[in-house]
């Protein structure tokens, strides 16, 4: 069953190759009863958004069909691993396994960046100039948040 979905997940990343959409990676969700759920593909190319990854779009395609933002009890197939983002995204939906055919050491051999991000996250590079100035409007409004928990 994991072989035939991780076989769906990289259609998904023939199809948007193919198209020209983005890059070479797909993605479904997937219910406890093993039916697919969504499918994404990369469409970053094509969207002109660097945030349309594969996992992103199977994401929001599951939460608008499913009417939630909760996937707890859904498992993702990605066609490679997933970038920080991906990742970050896959965890924030509630999604508790995932199952990939493809190492960012694989994504990387092929071109793409996805482990310069990792290395940035544990502080061995420094692609991004970040500063921090101390806010209190910034801060108010979070100590002032009554709305929901997510």
């Amino acid at each position: 069953m994991i072989e035939k979905l991780l076989k769906e997940a990289a259609r998904e990343g023939v199809i948007g190759a193919e198209k020209k959409d983005g890059g070479p990676f797909g993605a479904v969700i997937v219910s406890e009863s093993g039916e697919i759920i969504s499918r994404g593909h990369n469409k970053v190319l094509s969207s002109h958004d660097p945030t349309n990854h594969a996992e992103i779009v199977a994401i929001r395609e599951a939460c608008s069909k499913l009417g939630t933002e909760d996937l707890s009890g859904y498992v993702m197939y990605s066609s490679c691993e997933p970038c920080p983002m991906c990742l970050s995204a896959i965890i924030w939906s509630n999604i508790k396994t995932l199952y990939y055919g493809a190492t960012r050491d694989d994504a990387a051999r092929a071109g793409f960046r996805d482990d310069a991000i990792y290395k940035f996250i544990a502080g061995e590079n420094n692609i991004l100039d970040r500063k921090f100035m101390d806010n209190w409007d910034c801060k108010e409004i979070l100590d002032n948040y009554e709305g929901e928990i997510y």
